[in-house]
């Protein structure tokens, strides 16, 4: 069989143009493919409360766009917006949901009917069927078969067009409904447009938050409508405001007959959203604005090329790369001087420079913000802006941020994603601030806006070195593992920044972990005040001293140290025999914290591969932890199997919530043959590739082609491996070794070779050796 193989077009890839139409393809046999129509965006789309296949929705954008687009078959404010098996839709709405359990803030939608007016929600919606269903990440068709319409929409950044195909009808209709908590809509019949605003919110905003939006259609109105709260239907009105409003525009339309819509929107004024839509659509078609929105995703999704002959494998890699490339969200806008500002959703006021939002820190900080430290590092710079702006108007680092702060999950990870940055060179004149707002988190613990920020239980942590089971602060060892894994990038930032008596105090702070583990059973458990560890003890037990995890996931979250972890639980065979228990023991669990099975212990009890539970974010790292232990052999078959078993291009290919694009940056990295389990250090942990071959384009114009001969279903062992033709046997791969570019090539077979990285000098990096040394 001939290989799927990419087809260089063009040098200098990085420089490419949205107009420049010699976009990279993909060769098959028979025919040839653009990169960005390999990507399935209902990837994950088959999900509800009680198990995740990844509670994603089909995002219709162009990558870390500050608007997205998406179906919804669900009601307003319902998290899972888009549900595979679900078969009728109410509309089309602009979102900027980051997850089902933070839900969606900003959001209207359209709708477009014929026959009898139906503008309510339940009325509205229409049957379909995913066999008249186009989803691309730059455009989504559907055919709204009760009205025989097909809608279609096409993104830019913070604006997009729709274009809506009538049959022959003496009543046709758009609605666009403004959503509830709070909204306005105006009708302007002679400019054939409809303004207004948009509220609605899950929490994280100031008193003044509004969505303003501009749309603009290409026919004229021959009825007015709005409705205010109630769905109280104001007959020939041109405005409404209220907790819930919409606007109906009607006329007669000819069969094939096709009405545009252009529509942008701004969260700074109505002015700037009329600003957005001229400056990122104009006068262009539908079509254009499509052509556009693809080649910006062809450009993004080419950087990385692989080569297989399984075309399964390129629809995974580009579906979840695709996913990567989402999040967090461009929350700022360019003035009429082409000035970068933002509003604030911390203080309310429009400022300067860089704002990014939607995103968890908990989840992203493992892998997401150390891709784009490798492959976008002038992104990361803007990002790290962003972050020192949310500092300066807020007094802390976000954790949890949509749009502004919000109460979820643990931990300090702000700072291993902001020295992540600096490490590996992110140009950003705030260093010194982002330490300092570092610092404080690890310093303050009074005025947190939220318990996610900052740190809960700070002062024990300090005192103690671990917070106490037994003082009301829940998830308490899972907060001193992370706590003590910030304090290592804290004490790297300030290492490189000169501040030696911070590198060294906070060095020390990192070692905290060991407070937590109980050597009589060799794992993480929860300690009171005292000083004793807390009993009764289940390893089993989920939640409790763990965050959606038990002990035997949350034992391996040392990650600047597992040495020191190997160390404790007595030598790397122990070591290597607990890792091999998670795997080999049933997936059994205790539930009793929860009062029920929450679907991430479902989705770890389905998937047949032990307590591994890959679905959620805390263990993920935990197969590349065989490498240190001089076992790397048993990572490399682990590594295939999840790869090839928990993940595909089908609305069910996730095996839990992707958040944000981590559990896609999982794939995107282990496919290519290594990881970064320890952000804030120059190494990636290697594994074993899925590919044959695949080509990274960096940045600064260098290329890293990594190479996997013999590379099969069965051939996944490493046997040898070489860098740039020489000889490697080290299990880690160097940050800048990447950045120079160059060839990583490996010779894979179907048997163990137990030598390949069988050395001491052959591991990872770990605090406890660098102190040795």
């Amino acid at each position: 069989m001939k290989y799927l193989k990419i087809v260089p077009v063009f040098v200098g890839l990085l420089f490419f143009s949205c107009s420049n139409k010699n976009i990279e393809l993909i060769k098959t046999a028979d025919k040839t493919t653009n990169v960005v129509d390999y990507v399935n965006p209902l990837m994950g789309t088959d999900s509800d409360y009680s198990l995740s296949n990844g509670n994603t929705y089909p995002v219709i954008a162009t990558p870390w766009a500050m608007n997205f687009w998406t179906p919804m078959t669900s009601k307003m404010g319902d998290g899972w917006a888009y549900k595979y098996d679900a078969n009728k839709i109410r509309g089309i709405k602009q979102t900027h949901q980051p997850s089902p359990w933070i839900n969606d803030y900003a959001a209207f939608s359209l709708m477009a009917v014929t026959g009898d007016l139906k503008f309510q929600e339940d009325e509205r919606e229409s049957w379909f069927s995913h066999k008249a269903e186009i989803a691309k990440p730059y455009y989504y068709s559907v055919y709204l078969a009760d009205y025989d319409v097909l809608a279609e929409v096409a993104p830019t950044e913070r604006a997009a067009q729709f274009k809506f195909t009538f049959p022959e009808a003496n009543k046709s209709y758009i609605m666009l409904d403004a959503f509830f908590k709070g909204s306005m809509v105006k009708i302007i019949p002679e400019q054939r447009k409809i303004i207004g605003y948009s509220r609605n919110n899950s929490g994280g905003v100031p008193e003044n938050f509004h969505n303003y939006f501009v749309a603009e259609f290409d026919k004229d109105f021959e009825i007015n409508h709005t409705w205010t709260d109630g769905w109280k239907l104001i007959e020939n009105s041109t405005s409404s405001t209220g907790k819930h409003v919409g606007a109906i525009i009607g006329f007669k339309t000819k069969k094939g007959e096709v009405v545009h819509v252009k529509i942008a929107s701004s969260f700074i004024s109505p002015e700037q959203a009329q600003l957005n839509l001229s400056r990122e659509i104009g006068s262009d078609s539908f079509e254009e604005t499509k052509e556009k929105a693809k080649q910006t995703w062809e450009k993004e999704l080419s950087r990385i090329q692989v080569e297989d002959d399984n075309v399964d494998n390129l629809r995974t890699f580009y579906s979840s790369l695709y996913r990567v490339l989402l999040f967090p969200r461009k929350f700022y806008e360019f003035d009429k001087s082409n000035n970068v500002v933002h509003y604030s959703p911390y203080n309310g006021k429009v400022s300067a420079g860089y704002m990014f939002t939607d995103n968890g820190f908990w989840d992203t900080f493992r892998a997401v913000f150390p891709f784009f430290n490798m492959m976008y590092p002038e992104l990361n710079s803007h990002i790290m802006d962003g972050l020192a702006n949310t500092y300066k108007e807020s007094g802390w680092l976000p954790e949890w941020a949509s749009p502004g702060h919000r109460d979820c999950m643990v931990g300090s990870n702000s700072a291993p994603i902001i020295a992540d940055a600096f490490l590996k060179g992110s140009k950003n004149k705030d260093a010194e601030l982002l330490l300092e707002a570092m610092l404080k988190n690890a310093t303050i613990e009074e005025g947190r806006p939220v318990s996610s920020v900052g740190r809960a239980g700070l002062s024990y942590y300090n005192s103690l070195g671990y917070v106490p089971y037994n003082v009301g602060v829940n998830e308490n060892v899972a907060r001193t593992l992370e706590y003590a894994y910030a304090d290592f990038t804290i004490a790297k930032m300030a290492q490189k920044l000169g501040k030696t008596t911070i590198a060294d105090t906070y060095l020390k702070k990192s070692l905290n972990y060991k407070n937590v583990f109980d050597t009589s059973t060799n794992l993480m458990r929860g300690k009171n005040k005292e000083g004793d560890f807390q009993s009764p003890f289940n390893p089993l037990k989920w939640g409790d001293a763990f965050t959606e995890g038990n002990s035997l996931h949350y034992t391996w979250s040392v990650f600047h140290d597992i040495q020191g972890l190997m160390d404790l639980m007595g030598g790397k065979e122990k070591f290597a025999s607990k890792l091999d228990e998670v795997f080999q023991m049933p997936p059994t669990f205790d539930n009793s914290y929860y009062g029920q099975t929450i679907h991430e212990i479902r989705e770890m009890q389905v998937a047949n591969m032990g307590n591994y539970a890959h679905g959620n974010q805390p263990i993920q790292h935990m197969i590349y932890l065989y490498n240190y232990a001089n076992q790397p052999y048993k990572a490399q078959s682990r590594i295939r199997e999840v790869l090839t078993k928990l993940y595909a291009a089908t609305p069910d290919g996730y095996c839990g919530d992707e958040d944000n694009g981590q559990t896609s940056a999982w794939y995107v990295f282990s496919s290519l043959g290594f990881y970064p389990v320890t952000p804030g250090v120059n190494q990636y942990v290697i594994g074993s590739p899925l590919f044959k071959k695949a080509t990274i384009h960096l940045e600064n114009g260098n290329t890293f082609e990594i190479g996997a001969k013999n590379n099969s279903k069965s051939n996944f062992y490493i046997q040898s491996a070489s860098l740039n033709g020489k000889g490697y046997s080290n299990s880690f791969l160097n940050f800048d070794d990447i950045q120079k570019g160059g060839k990583l090539e490996f010779n894979l077979g179907d048997t163990p070779n137990k030598d390949w990285g069988s050395k001491p000098e052959n591991v990872p990096y770990s605090l406890s050796n660098e102190l040795k040394n």
